[in-house]
């Protein structure tokens, strides 16, 4: 069994945890550390219970908290090697090595962490080396997928026929194109390395196997251009399903513990 639940998700920070068996990981942490350990403490979980801390990539709002939580409760953390490079330069993560272990990970090699398997995927993004992951129990599989551009054949090899899905839908394109963001941002939010619409993920679900999903999450939605009953439609229209069916992960309160069996 499967369980998985989100401190938060959106441009202010993002947290998820993934649980089997004996053992608990954290992907990512952009939240200061007071105040991750608070939203862990909503979940019922003690920082030091973590088997390790996995990172996708180095921007702020997932990347920023991890080197404080990892360091104060010695929780083991994981990364690509252009991802640690990208935050070598940081304090925090200079002094991480002398109070926790950390391992870097090859983007396309599968591991293992106590009774999870850990299958990274790279996605096109502007970071250093990113990547989103599946994980596994070895009987049931859990997808998750924020912070790309694009759909790439890669991906959506890795994400066919989950039993769960964590997805991104950032941003409504017509909504983006009319905010008040500068040209620029807009460019590199809608651009290949960007972020996924809600037309983009729900194009992801067409091409993939859904027959096992029990659960989807729309994820990482803008606070300023997109709205969750916009992401909703396009996913379970997608599906074919009632709407209600498809879970939002927010920014306060991300969502609550989902179990897949």
């Amino acid at each position: 069994m499967i369980r998985f639940a989100s401190l938060g998700s959106g441009s202010r920070g993002n947290a998820l945890l993934v649980e089997a068996g004996r053992t608990r990981v954290l992907l990512d942490c952009g939240f200061g550390l007071r105040d991750a350990v608070s939203r862990l403490e909503r979940l019922g979980v003690a920082p030091d219970s973590l088997s390790a801390i996995l990172v996708t990539h180095e921007h702020g709002d997932h990347a920023g908290g991890v080197f404080r939580l990892a360091r104060r409760h010695a929780i083991p953390l994981w990364l690509t090697h252009g991802t640690l490079a990208a935050l070598a330069g940081r304090e925090e993560a200079s002094a991480h090595s002398v109070h926790s272990a950390l391992s870097v990970i090859d983007g396309h090699s599968a591991h293992a962490i106590g009774d999870l398997q850990i299958l990274p995927y790279p996605v096109p993004h502007d970071a250093r080396e990113p990547v989103q992951y599946v994980f596994s129990d070895g009987a049931r599989r859990l997808g998750v997928l924020t912070d790309a551009g694009c759909l790439t054949p890669h991906l959506v090899t890795m994400l066919d026929a989950c039993d769960a899905l964590v997805l991104e839908c950032n941003h409504d394109a017509d909504m983006l194109a009319a905010s008040r963001y500068p040209p620029s941002l807009r460019q590199r939010i809608a651009g290949r390395l960007g972020h996924l619409d809600n037309a983009a993920a729900a194009d992801l679900l067409r091409r993939i196997d859904t027959g096992r999903l029990q659960h989807v999450v729309a994820a990482h939605l803008s606070e300023e251009n997109n709205r969750p009953e916009l992401a909703v439609a396009a996913l379970a229209g997608a599906l074919s399903c009632a709407p209600e069916w498809i879970g939002v992960a927010t920014q306060e309160t991300g969502f609550d513990w989902r179990q897949i069996v």
